[in-house]
């Protein structure tokens, strides 16, 4: 982990080890096709957030074979060689190097897609901590990023009659994710 200011917004992340709660974070992915914008998301995910005297540092990965859309033949080109490969690179994995928390949240860390890691910074903002009704302590994050899909050999694309590729290359990459304290 590395030194850092952990506050946010005059708040500071909260101190402690934090469990990612997958019942409800979502992690999903916004890219334009041809005349709108079309949405998925990964329905197995895990991560940790650790917060100390020394900073803060968070990891999670998301199975790539839980990506779930509105159609079960588009799964199942998702998770194909063509798309995510399921088979030989079966997760998605984000580390972080550096977590900024002075202004606007910013996680800077490295992201791991069909076996390609690149940089990538995170942007969004954390909740205030909270006691939830069984006596468990909860925050949450709300993060985005953009990725160039082609970096990362996701390279499928169809022509459109015009000549233009029905499939842009710039991807959304959306995380709401609800934390616990461990005990």
């Amino acid at each position: 982990m590395s030194a850092i200011d952990t506050t946010q917004a005059g708040r500071s992340l909260p101190t402690g080890t934090w469990r990612l709660d997958p019942v409800h974070s979502s992690i999903g992915f916004e890219v334009a096709y041809m005349v709108g914008t079309f949405r998925g998301s990964f329905r197995e995910v895990d991560g940790t957030l650790v917060v100390d005297e020394n900073g803060a540092a968070l990891t999670g990965t998301a199975r790539v074979a839980s990506v779930d859309v509105k159609d079960e033949n588009l799964a199942a080109h998702l998770t194909s060689p063509e798309f995510f490969d399921a088979e030989r690179q079966p997760e998605l994995r984000f580390v972080s190097t550096e977590v900024d928390g002075a202004g606007e949240l910013a996680i800077r860390g490295e992201i791991t897609i069909k076996g390609v890691t690149r940089p990538v910074e995170l942007t969004g903002t954390a909740t205030a901590p909270t006691t939830d009704p069984y006596g468990n302590e909860r925050f949450g994050l709300e993060l985005t990023t953009t990725v160039d899909r082609t970096d990362f050999g996701l390279d499928w694309n169809v022509p459109l009659p015009s000549g233009e590729p029905a499939l842009a290359n710039e991807v959304t990459l959306v995380a709401e994710l609800y934390f616990v304290k461990e005990a």
